[in-house]
């Protein structure tokens, strides 16, 4: 193993952040997850991040960079975080230079996302390409977006956000009052919400826990006419999301993980039939569509894999 590719990355969610020593694709070590309630502002939360980097680096010495992703807007080339899901009170926050600070690493910050675009990209089902969008789809919709060998990322780090991709202009008004937001039926809650009322409106009624995604994948597989409807109307949504994108940035793959996409074949293989039915047969014909390589620990891969690039590179982005 080479000892001088050691480094550390930070996977936060609104209910933990998850710490690990990684080298490549492999986590040497996973620190004690901490409670992201527990620390009621970023310096709290940043302060015991460092410090948390810091037992690590007494154990592991050749640890030479650190990189976070976050849940929320991020502005990548000046390390500033914004506007945080789940998370209230981080606004403008200059999380890279603290970190930086605490620790004495170069560090990278990014969007939770991107990190798991940028482990797929470079590590991953995507290694090798120069153009693909990256989704995760589990409690909402993740997506990262590789354009021309680069990550893409827009003016203020917002690009990429498929998960407020209309798929109808007459649907469910989404989080920032959008219409038809793709995050509005493909996030976890809401497909449990909307199996409910429908084994509801069927005269068959199920609990709540039933009609989380994975019950579901189990009743689909079984053969339930409810299930499998839901299953292929959810790869329908997402093939209206995924032509748009197409159409716009034409890439090679589209990448899909996230709990959601553990269901496997039940939702990529309609999903493919309906891209097929919609595209121009050249560009079906030369369109990966992949499952995600990495699970859960994919947002650390990558903000670990950032890390080493801004140790090696700054200038690329400041």
């Amino acid at each position: 193993m080479a000892q001088a590719d050691l480094s550390v990355g930070v996977d936060m969610g609104g209910t933990t952040v998850k710490i690990a020593v990684v080298h490549g694709t492999e986590l040497i070590y996973k620190a004690e997850p901490l409670h992201t309630p527990d620390y009621g502002t970023p310096e709290a939360l940043t302060a015991a991040v460092g410090a948390r980097v810091q037992e690590l680096q007494a154990q592991y010495p050749a640890i030479c960079a650190v990189g976070m992703g976050i849940p929320g807007f991020v502005d990548h080339d000046r390390g500033m975080a914004d506007s945080l899901a789940n998370v209230p009170g981080w606004y403008d926050v200059p999380i890279r230079r603290m970190l930086e600070e605490i620790t004495g690493l170069p560090a990278a910050v990014d969007n939770d996302a991107n990190c798991m675009a940028y482990a797929e990209w470079k590590l991953g089902a995507g290694k090798g390409l120069d153009n693909l969008v990256c989704l995760t789809l589990g409690t909402g919709v993740g997506s990262g977006i590789v354009a021309g060998g680069r990550m893409l990322r827009g003016s203020i780090g917002a690009a990429g956000e498929l998960g407020n991709l209309s798929v109808d202009y007459k649907g469910r008004q989404g989080y920032y009052k959008n219409h038809g937001a793709l995050e509005s039926y493909m996030g976890h809650r809401r497909i449990q919400e909307d199996a409910f009322a429908a084994y509801q409106a069927a005269g068959t009624p199920r609990s709540m826990e039933d009609c989380a995604p994975y019950p579901l994948e189990l009743a689909a597989k079984e053969g339930d006419a409810i299930a499998c409807a839901i299953w292929d109307d959810l790869a329908r949504k997402l093939s209206c999301a995924l032509l748009s994108c197409h159409y716009i940035l034409n890439p090679d793959a589209f990448i899909i993980g996230g709990g959601v996409a553990k269901a496997g074949d039940l939702l990529l293989t309609p999903l493919r039939q309906y891209m097929k039915e919609q595209m121009y047969a050249p560009h079906f014909e030369r369109l990966k569509i992949l499952p995600a390589m990495f699970s859960n620990d994919a947002g650390i891969i990558g903000a670990a894999e950032m890390a080493l690039l801004e140790k090696d590179c700054p200038e690329l982005h400041r």
